[in-house]
């Protein structure tokens, strides 16, 4: 479905805007970035065709600046009738300890955000089964995961929608190169498992920079994401360093890359379950 947008209905102020942004900053420097923001969640929605109308999506919202920013994008998209989804806001409290509980459902009900809140102690499962001082974040995404789906279909939504932007996508994308041994990534548009939930990823294209310079101007509630101190050491880091590094000697390699996962040629890879490369038949003379 075609969501186009034209420059000037971006750049309006805040004014008649949804009351998320009741209080965003009317700078410039802000509509310019606002306006890239919305630019790349609509060539997400629209080159994977995320959008059937009159669906209902379920928004992860951590309260970190990624699921907090693509929360803000999806209601300035709703709210100026370019969205035509139902969106219910959702987090999950995992029982980590000392996680502000009030933080989240205080602000999205200020805003008049439909929202649910689900206490499950998936904290307690984990430490159980990882052994302390190693990383917990997998398995308890995977918990998470599960969880989020099962609301899903309680709440009758056609698709599960989370904050990954382009630089999780590179990171997935180099921690499967150097350690799985495949070349797969993010994809911004999935089937879960069991065929009957979507898994949308509309800030596919967007820079983490921008999302966090985005969080600061809107003043986001932010909640630390390390609450179980299980964040030091993890591989995701080493790639994260490593594309910043690259970003900074080669500027614009991360947008190269993002594309690069667009234009694949498997008749130029190794794999011959995507190309038949012993039919190839030479033309003779």
């Amino acid at each position: 479905m075609n969501i186009a947008i034209t420059d000037e209905q971006i750049a309006e102020s805040t004014a008649g805007t949804h009351p998320m942004f009741r209080d965003a900053p009317s700078s410039l420097e802000f509509n310019k970035l606002r306006k890239r923001l919305v630019r790349n969640a609509r060539e997400a929605i629209e080159q994977f065709g995320m959008v059937t109308p009159g669906e209902r999506w379920l928004v992860a919202l951590s309260g970190g600046k990624d699921s907090y920013g693509l929360l803000a994008i999806l209601l300035d998209l709703k709210w100026r009738g370019l969205l035509p989804v139902d969106l219910l806001a959702c987090n999950l409290d995992q029982g980590q300890p000392n996680f502000p509980k009030h933080i989240l459902p205080e602000y999205l009900a200020a805003l008049g955000v439909d929202h649910r809140i689900e206490y499950r102690d998936t904290y307690s499962i984990v430490t159980d089964k990882i052994a302390e001082g190693n990383t917990y974040c997998s398995l308890c995404s995977r918990l998470r995961r599960g969880h989020l789906y099962r609301i899903a279909r309680e709440e009758g939504c056609s698709s599960l929608v989370l904050g990954h932007h382009r630089e999780d996508i590179l990171e997935t994308f180099f921690m499967n190169l150097f350690h799985g041994g495949r070349l797969a990534a993010m994809p911004p548009r999935l089937l879960n498992d069991e065929g009957d939930l979507f898994v949308l990823r509309p800030l596919a294209f967007a820079a983490e920079t921008d999302l966090e310079k985005f969080a600061q101007a809107m003043v986001f509630p932010i909640i630390p994401c390390d609450l179980c101190g299980s964040q030091d050491g993890l591989q995701r880091n080493v790639m994260k360093e490593m594309l910043t590094d690259i970003e900074a000697r080669m500027p614009g390699r991360k947008d190269t890359m993002i594309r690069a996962l667009s234009n694949v040629r498997p008749s130029h890879l190794l794999d011959t379950k995507l190309f038949d490369f012993a039919g190839l038949i030479r033309r003779e003379g």
